[in-house]
């Protein structure tokens, strides 16, 4: 059987409320009674019940982190990111998936679900929008990830999704490609804030600049974004015969399934057509030929994210400042699929 406080206790010789004063790192407590009951821990390898610790300390030691799909690279990664982030922080991290189901998101945003028992909340929305915003409540410590609420009460770490996306299509402008096909807009085209709709206007301002007008033709509608609705997109491209010689996807997965489908055409890459992708995930690095993309400051999103909610937290009664919104800096990874291995 696994230790108790009981136990602690008979082997450091004190009460079990002393026991609990060092686990909850009360401040009275002699300094030769607190080494007894710590070494006592150690040695009966004794593990605090953080369930009835946050009884009792009103914390759990615990944050939640709520994403739409683990099934997409970029969340998995975004949450490995954030464990690590959060474990700095001696916190563990309850991950929860909604699969893009506008209940369950309400669920998480308005404590009606599991992750009411932690302490705090990273959110990732993918059904909520502007017209969800009084659902979240300020005074629970709370950070936004995401594009789909903006100008909401919590600190708020998102991306800079159509200037990065800009950035992508001027790199395949710079190495010469003139029609850009892009896969991955949203085919519901109803006025919204998304990943999808920022990054098709970075897309349209890229050409725009370069004085090349947008092909409709071009545009392709995918939802969701997964391998497989890549390549599919790409095969309908290719089988509808209108010219391309570069491709923008809009997250990595939908280049990874598009790059396949391009290998099972005979088309090459970069040689017929150059690609670019979206997220940087590890994948990326190993497809053949590697995947360019934009990272677009996943590691800083995680750590800014897990910095800005042990700071709400951390805050005493009546401390309330005004929240922030945080976009990390982004970079073009230029590899072979753009016909380079350097990072720009």
């Amino acid at each position: 059987m696994a230790p108790t406080m009981h136990d602690v206790a008979r082997v450091a010789g004190v009460s079990i409320k002393t026991v609990s004063n060092v686990i909850n790192d009360f401040p009275h407590v002699r300094p030769s009674t607190r080494m007894r009951v710590l070494s006592a821990i150690e040695e009966l390898g004794y593990r605090p019940n953080l369930s009835a610790r946050g009884l009792r300390s009103g914390r759990t030691g615990v944050i939640g982190l709520s994403v739409p799909e683990l099934r997409q690279n970029y969340f998995a990664e975004l949450a490995d990111e954030i464990i690590r982030a959060a474990e700095k922080h001696d916190l563990g991290v309850l991950v929860e998936q909604t699969s893009g189901d506008r209940e369950r998101e309400i669920a998480a945003v308005t404590g009606a679900g599991r992750l009411r028992l932690t302490d705090g909340l990273l959110f990732s929305p993918e059904r909520l929008g502007q017209a969800d915003r009084h659902l979240i409540h300020p005074r629970f410590p709370f950070v936004l990830l995401g594009e789909r609420i903006f100008g909401g009460p919590t600190d708020h770490v998102t991306m800079h999704n159509v200037s990065s996306a800009q950035a992508a299509v001027e790199h395949l402008l710079g190495i010469g490609r003139r029609r850009i096909a892009l896969i991955g807009a949203h085919p519901d085209q109803r006025e919204e804030i998304r990943s999808s709709d920022l990054r098709v206007r970075g897309y349209k301002a890229a050409l725009e600049v370069a004085g090349i007008p947008v092909d409709p033709q071009l545009v392709r509608a995918v939802a969701p974004w997964h391998r497989e609705n890549g390549a599919e997109a790409m095969r309908d491209l290719i089988a509808s015969g209108i010219r391309f010689d570069g491709l923008f996807a809009l997250n990595d997965t939908l280049a990874l399934g598009a790059l396949r489908a391009l290998g099972d055409a005979g088309r090459r890459v970069p040689d017929d057509v150059a690609v670019i992708g979206f997220d940087d995930i590890d994948e990326a690095r190993f497809s053949v030929p590697s995947l360019s993309s934009v990272d677009p400051g996943r590691a800083e999103i995680a750590e800014t994210a897990v910095e800005l909610l042990v700071e709400r937290i951390n805050e005493k009664d009546g401390e309330h400042p005004p929240p922030l919104l945080v976009k990390p800096d982004f970079r073009i990874v230029a590899r072979e699929s753009t016909g380079s291995g350097r990072a720009r």
